[in-house]
């Protein structure tokens, strides 16, 4: 019975050490790998960024609006894309010759070998043209230099000059000279005078803006004429450039003025002589 026990307690024993190798030898060998290899770290694999548009309408609304611009502004050709189907045609020279269908306004195309342009989108229906290339070529010079000049035609910015009556000629000389470099760049200057303490009574404000307007008659003249301001305490006026219709009558007076003066000189020299002789 004793060796009985004994048999199956050592049995037992057995077993578990059999299953605790089992669970433990795996673990010791990948400690001893570790130690003697060094630590082996596996780094985790990002995900790559992902680039997406984001949610706004401001990107998409500008580019419209550029293309709206670009739309607008250009003038050319349409070719065969007529996105229109009944439209308005005129021909080359202008005359309205109806409304017809696209498919019509192509065979008047090729067959007149012109060229398609959109006139006016706004109207109903829209406004084309047959054109030439050299038409097209033309409009758009003129619509450029049309760009131009109202670019340059803008609204005149004012200069202000402000100075007491009683200024110093040294004084007076440098504002006029500023004035008339204003004036040059096609300027509005508005010239306030302050009447002075120690000014005679007996002058006159506004005759200081004609001795001004006098050193620039090819120039400048009044945008508005000299005007008491501040209860007699200040006097105003606006000087302007000259038109091109003004400098050129400005011009042809001077020249007539000139020849009557030198008639003059002639017929009183001829007067003087015939004095003389007698």
């Amino acid at each position: 019975m004793t060796a009985l026990m004994r048999k199956f307690i050592h049995q037992t024993v057995k077993t578990r050490i059999n299953c605790s190798d089992r669970y433990f030898s795996p673990q010791i060998v990948q400690k001893r790998a570790l130690t003697q290899f060094g630590v082996i770290t596996v780094a985790k694999r990002l995900p790559l960024p992902t680039y997406a548009n984001a949610f706004s309408t401001v990107g998409n609304t500008e580019d419209e609006t550029n293309k709206k611009k670009t739309s607008k502004s250009a003038f050319g050709n349409v070719g065969r894309k007529i996105h229109h189907r009944v439209l308005q045609l005129l021909d080359s020279n202008g005359n309205n010759l109806g409304m017809m269908h696209r498919m019509n306004v192509i065979r008047l195309m090729e067959e007149q070998n012109l060229r398609l342009v959109l006139r006016n989108a706004n109207a109903d229906p829209p406004v084309y043209q047959l054109m030439s290339g050299r038409q097209i070529h033309e409009e758009q010079l003129r619509l450029r230099e049309k760009e131009k000049t109202q670019a340059k035609t803008g609204p005149p910015q004012l200069k202000e000059s402000i100075f007491s009556s009683n200024i110093a000629q040294h004084d007076l000389d440098i504002k006029i000279k500023q004035i008339q470099q204003w004036i040059q760049k096609k300027y509005q200057v508005q010239i306030t005078v302050k009447k002075g303490k120690t000014t005679d009574p007996a002058d006159n404000m506004e005759e200081l803006f004609n001795k001004i307007l006098k050193t620039m008659p090819e120039l400048a003249t009044f945008t508005s004429k000299p005007q008491i301001i501040r209860g007699g305490k200040a006097a105003t006026c606006v000087f302007r450039h000259l038109s091109n219709k003004e400098m050129a009558t400005y011009r042809k007076s001077t020249e007539t003025q000139k020849s009557r003066d030198t008639l003059n000189k002639e017929n009183s020299y001829d007067t003087e002589s015939d004095i003389l002789q007698q």
